[in-house]
Protein backbone atom coordinates (compact mmCIF):
# COMPACT_ATOMS: atom_id res chain seq x y z
CA UNK A 1 0.00 0.00 0.00
CA UNK A 2 1.36 3.62 -0.72
CA UNK A 3 1.51 5.92 2.12
CA UNK A 4 -0.51 9.38 1.59
CA UNK A 5 2.73 12.32 1.63
CA UNK A 6 3.53 14.50 4.32
CA UNK A 7 0.98 17.47 4.61
CA UNK A 8 2.00 20.15 6.99
CA UNK A 9 -0.91 20.67 9.95
CA UNK A 10 -1.09 23.87 11.68
CA UNK A 11 1.26 23.01 14.06
CA UNK A 12 4.18 22.57 12.23
CA UNK A 13 3.71 18.93 12.64
CA UNK A 14 3.78 16.05 10.11
CA UNK A 15 0.42 14.62 9.19
CA UNK A 16 1.00 11.12 8.71
CA UNK A 17 -1.38 7.80 8.27
CA UNK A 18 -2.08 7.09 12.12
CA UNK A 19 -1.19 3.08 11.44
CA UNK A 20 2.28 4.89 10.40
CA UNK A 21 2.69 6.99 13.44
CA UNK A 22 2.28 4.05 15.85
CA UNK A 23 4.90 2.61 13.77
CA UNK A 24 7.15 5.86 13.84
CA UNK A 25 6.75 5.93 17.56
CA UNK A 26 8.20 2.09 18.00
CA UNK A 27 11.20 3.45 17.13
CA UNK A 28 14.04 4.93 18.79
CA UNK A 29 15.65 8.17 17.82
CA UNK A 30 19.43 7.52 15.91
CA UNK A 31 18.61 3.92 14.92
CA UNK A 32 19.35 2.53 11.45
CA UNK A 33 16.24 2.27 9.55
CA UNK A 34 15.03 0.14 6.25
CA UNK A 35 11.89 0.62 5.05
CA UNK A 36 11.12 -2.21 2.78
CA UNK A 37 8.25 -1.40 0.58
CA UNK A 38 8.49 1.94 1.53
CA UNK A 39 6.16 3.87 -1.06
CA UNK A 40 7.17 7.56 -1.75
CA UNK A 41 9.06 7.30 1.60
CA UNK A 42 6.19 9.30 4.00
CA UNK A 43 7.36 6.68 7.00
CA UNK A 44 10.93 7.54 6.08
CA UNK A 45 11.05 11.06 5.81
CA UNK A 46 9.17 11.42 9.17
CA UNK A 47 11.41 9.02 10.74
CA UNK A 48 14.84 11.12 9.45
CA UNK A 49 13.37 14.18 10.12
CA UNK A 50 12.10 13.53 13.41
CA UNK A 51 13.42 10.29 15.28
CA UNK A 52 17.09 11.52 13.32
CA UNK A 53 17.49 7.74 12.02
CA UNK A 54 20.19 6.69 9.58
CA UNK A 55 17.09 5.25 6.88
CA UNK A 56 17.32 3.45 4.07
CA UNK A 57 14.18 2.64 1.59
CA UNK A 58 13.53 -0.12 -0.95
CA UNK A 59 10.65 0.12 -3.41
CA UNK A 60 9.53 -1.89 -6.29
CA UNK A 61 7.93 1.36 -8.23
CA UNK A 62 9.99 3.68 -9.63
CA UNK A 63 7.60 6.33 -10.12
CA UNK A 64 7.71 5.74 -6.08
CA UNK A 65 11.37 5.66 -5.57
CA UNK A 66 11.48 9.05 -8.07
CA UNK A 67 8.84 10.54 -5.64
CA UNK A 68 11.10 9.50 -2.57
CA UNK A 69 14.08 10.56 -3.75
CA UNK A 70 12.74 13.80 -4.92
CA UNK A 71 12.73 14.73 -0.85
CA UNK A 72 16.21 13.77 -0.67
CA UNK A 73 15.84 10.19 0.71
CA UNK A 74 18.15 6.92 0.21
CA UNK A 75 15.63 4.93 -1.52
CA UNK A 76 16.38 2.83 -4.15
CA UNK A 77 14.81 0.56 -6.91
CA UNK A 78 14.53 -3.07 -5.69
CA UNK A 79 12.03 -6.12 -5.20
CA UNK A 80 11.82 -7.29 -1.41
CA UNK A 81 11.47 -11.00 -2.22
CA UNK A 82 14.68 -10.93 -4.03
CA UNK A 83 16.46 -8.00 -3.00
CA UNK A 84 16.74 -8.31 0.54
CA UNK A 85 19.44 -11.32 0.46
CA UNK A 86 22.23 -8.56 -0.61
CA UNK A 87 21.78 -6.76 2.81
CA UNK A 88 24.35 -7.46 5.64
CA UNK A 89 23.26 -9.46 8.57
CA UNK A 90 22.14 -7.17 11.68
CA UNK A 91 23.30 -4.51 9.25
CA UNK A 92 19.86 -2.41 10.61
CA UNK A 93 18.43 -1.78 13.92
CA UNK A 94 14.97 -2.17 12.67
CA UNK A 95 13.88 -3.47 9.47
CA UNK A 96 10.22 -2.27 8.39
CA UNK A 97 7.78 -3.91 6.51
CA UNK A 98 4.29 -2.19 6.56
CA UNK A 99 1.14 -3.46 5.03
CA UNK A 100 2.91 -5.25 2.26
CA UNK A 101 3.71 -9.05 3.80
CA UNK A 102 0.12 -10.29 2.74
CA UNK A 103 1.61 -8.85 -1.05
CA UNK A 104 4.29 -10.71 -1.02
CA UNK A 105 4.73 -14.31 -2.62
CA UNK A 106 6.92 -16.28 0.32
CA UNK A 107 5.80 -14.64 3.36
CA UNK A 108 7.94 -16.27 5.62
CA UNK A 109 10.99 -16.22 3.45
CA UNK A 110 10.63 -12.63 3.77
CA UNK A 111 10.19 -12.42 7.73
CA UNK A 112 13.32 -14.55 7.97
CA UNK A 113 14.99 -11.96 6.05
CA UNK A 114 13.79 -9.16 8.30
CA UNK A 115 14.76 -10.45 11.12
CA UNK A 116 18.68 -11.34 9.53
CA UNK A 117 18.87 -7.91 7.91
CA UNK A 118 17.12 -6.38 10.83
CA UNK A 119 18.14 -6.62 14.82
CA UNK A 120 13.96 -6.45 15.38
CA UNK A 121 11.57 -6.22 12.59
CA UNK A 122 8.27 -4.31 12.68
CA UNK A 123 5.65 -5.58 10.65
CA UNK A 124 1.78 -4.75 9.69
CA UNK A 125 -1.05 -6.47 7.71
CA UNK A 126 -4.66 -6.27 7.37
CA UNK A 127 -6.23 -9.12 9.53
CA UNK A 128 -8.38 -11.65 7.37
CA UNK A 129 -9.98 -13.12 10.47
CA UNK A 130 -11.64 -9.29 11.41
CA UNK A 131 -15.49 -10.43 11.85
CA UNK A 132 -16.87 -8.01 8.98
CA UNK A 133 -14.62 -10.29 6.73
CA UNK A 134 -16.09 -13.57 8.30
CA UNK A 135 -19.35 -12.04 7.92
CA UNK A 136 -19.08 -11.55 4.16
CA UNK A 137 -17.53 -14.71 3.15
CA UNK A 138 -20.58 -16.09 5.58
CA UNK A 139 -23.54 -14.93 4.37
CA UNK A 140 -22.36 -12.94 1.43
CA UNK A 141 -20.65 -16.18 -0.49
CA UNK A 142 -18.15 -13.81 -2.27
CA UNK A 143 -14.44 -12.82 -1.17
CA UNK A 144 -15.16 -9.65 0.96
CA UNK A 145 -14.54 -5.75 0.02
CA UNK A 146 -13.80 -3.87 3.19
CA UNK A 147 -11.43 -0.41 4.30
CA UNK A 148 -8.39 -2.56 4.65
CA UNK A 149 -9.29 -5.12 1.77
CA UNK A 150 -10.77 -2.33 -0.87
CA UNK A 151 -9.48 -4.53 -3.98
CA UNK A 152 -11.74 -7.11 -5.96
CA UNK A 153 -10.44 -10.30 -5.82
CA UNK A 154 -9.41 -10.34 -9.38
CA UNK A 155 -8.01 -6.85 -8.98
CA UNK A 156 -5.74 -6.94 -5.48
CA UNK A 157 -2.06 -7.67 -4.88
CA UNK A 158 -2.94 -9.62 -1.83
CA UNK A 159 -1.96 -12.90 -2.66
CA UNK A 160 -1.19 -14.42 0.96
CA UNK A 161 -3.74 -13.14 3.36
CA UNK A 162 -3.85 -14.28 7.20
CA UNK A 163 -5.71 -13.33 10.43
CA UNK A 164 -3.32 -12.20 13.20
CA UNK A 165 -3.58 -15.94 14.71
CA UNK A 166 -2.04 -17.40 11.41
CA UNK A 167 0.90 -14.63 11.84
CA UNK A 168 1.36 -15.80 15.37
CA UNK A 169 0.98 -19.43 14.74
CA UNK A 170 3.99 -18.26 12.25
CA UNK A 171 6.49 -16.47 14.75
CA UNK A 172 6.07 -19.59 16.98
CA UNK A 173 6.90 -22.02 14.17
CA UNK A 174 9.88 -19.71 13.23
CA UNK A 175 11.42 -19.61 17.16
CA UNK A 176 10.48 -15.76 16.64
CA UNK A 177 9.73 -13.78 20.16
CA UNK A 178 7.08 -11.21 19.61
CA UNK A 179 8.07 -7.87 22.11
CA UNK A 180 5.01 -5.91 21.02
CA UNK A 181 2.06 -6.89 19.61
CA UNK A 182 -0.16 -3.88 18.92
CA UNK A 183 -4.34 -4.16 17.48
CA UNK A 184 -5.69 -1.45 15.45
CA UNK A 185 -8.92 -0.41 13.55
CA UNK A 186 -9.58 0.35 10.18
CA UNK A 187 -8.32 4.20 10.94
CA UNK A 188 -5.02 2.56 12.60
CA UNK A 189 -6.49 3.80 15.76
CA UNK A 190 -5.24 1.53 18.93
CA UNK A 191 -7.75 -1.09 20.31
CA UNK A 192 -7.81 -1.18 24.46
CA UNK A 193 -6.16 -4.87 23.39
CA UNK A 194 -2.73 -6.61 22.90
CA UNK A 195 -2.78 -7.97 19.33
CA UNK A 196 -1.80 -11.38 21.05
CA UNK A 197 -5.16 -11.34 22.92
CA UNK A 198 -7.53 -13.78 21.32
CA UNK A 199 -10.01 -10.59 20.76
CA UNK A 200 -7.53 -9.39 18.19
CA UNK A 201 -8.31 -11.94 15.73
CA UNK A 202 -11.59 -11.40 15.79
CA UNK A 203 -12.15 -7.49 16.92
CA UNK A 204 -9.00 -6.16 14.90
CA UNK A 205 -8.85 -4.89 11.44
CA UNK A 206 -5.23 -4.79 11.16
CA UNK A 207 -2.15 -5.69 13.80
CA UNK A 208 1.38 -4.44 14.32
CA UNK A 209 4.19 -6.63 15.67
CA UNK A 210 7.60 -5.82 16.74
CA UNK A 211 9.44 -9.31 16.41
CA UNK A 212 12.76 -10.28 17.56
CA UNK A 213 14.84 -14.11 17.44
CA UNK A 214 14.27 -15.52 20.57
Amino acid sequence: MTAPALQPAHNSAPRIRIDLQHVADLVPPGSRVLDVGCGDGTLLAYLTRFKHVDGRGLELSMARVRAAVSQGLPVIQGNLETDLKDYPANAFDYSILSQTLQATHNPRAVMEELLRIGRRAIVSFPNFGHWRVRMSVMFGGRMPVTDMLSDAWFDTPNIHLCTVQDFIDLCRLMNVRIEAAIALNAMGQRLGFAATDARANFFSEQALFVLTRA
